[in-house]
């Protein structure tokens, strides 16, 4: 594994915060590239049916993209993450076990995973996470899941129980992103609100926004 004294990785922890955008098919670079744009600040590449040499390729190519501009992680494959100079890996329930993955990843590099309760998210970060993804916060047609939605109550009571972000993700648009920043999320996880109509870039711009609007006001109550 890879040594250091872990200020990179902590560098990036710092900066998941705000819009989430997660990214795939063939389309990949061009949705990244539109979600930079309009504010995105976090970019997960997901690619589910293509060779590993095509998702390496796309995934070097938004690494260059958003250099200085947004965080870039590769779902699932913690080799890829690290061929393509990626910030980190997200691990779903068949990948790699967090602590796998942090072996080959080492301290600089975030690793996060997917989470339905507040003991997984606990178990997840044990085992080597530095943050994890909760969800579904409200019902989503992305991705078929066969828990009900969370809420955003039982969003407010993980993100203020863990010690590390929370991205939240599951049904999130411009009507509710600012409602999940106000749970304590770190960021919003979009898919659907961004890319399913209208112009990316824009939509980015619409999320972004009415995510930093719920973040200032929980802010503001401290």
């Amino acid at each position: 594994m890879p040594t250091s004294d872990g200020s990179a990785g902590a560098a990036r922890r710092a900066r998941l915060a705000g819009l989430y955008a997660i990214v795939g098919g063939a389309a990949a670079v061009e949705q990244a590239r539109a979600a930079i744009a309009g504010g995105a600040r976090v970019v997960q590449v997901r690619i589910k049916d293509a060779p590993a040499g095509a998702v390496l390729a796309a995934a070097r190519e938004i690494v260059a993209l958003a250099r200085g501009r947004a965080l870039v992680i590769v779902n699932d494959r913690a080799d890829l993450a690290l061929l393509s100079g990626a910030d980190g890996v997200h691990l779903g329930d068949e990948d790699l076990p967090p602590a796998e993955a942090r072996r080959l990843l080492g301290p600089d590099l975030l690793v996060g995973r997917t989470t339905r309760t507040l003991e997984e998210a606990r178990e997840a970060l044990r085992e080597g996470a530095d943050h994890v993804g909760f969800g579904p916060i409200f019902p989503t047609g992305s991705k078929a899941l066969a828990v009900p939605a969370r809420g955003a109550g039982m969003l407010r009571e993980v993100a203020a129980a863990l010690a590390a972000p929370v991205v939240a993700i599951g049904g999130i648009g411009p009507a509710n992103a600012g409602e999940v920043a106000r749970a304590g999320a770190a960021c919003a996880a979009v898919i659907g609100a961004l890319f399913d109509a209208g112009d990316a870039r824009a939509n980015a711009e619409r999320l972004a926004a009415a995510f930093e609007a719920g973040r200032a006001a929980r802010e503001a109550t401290r």
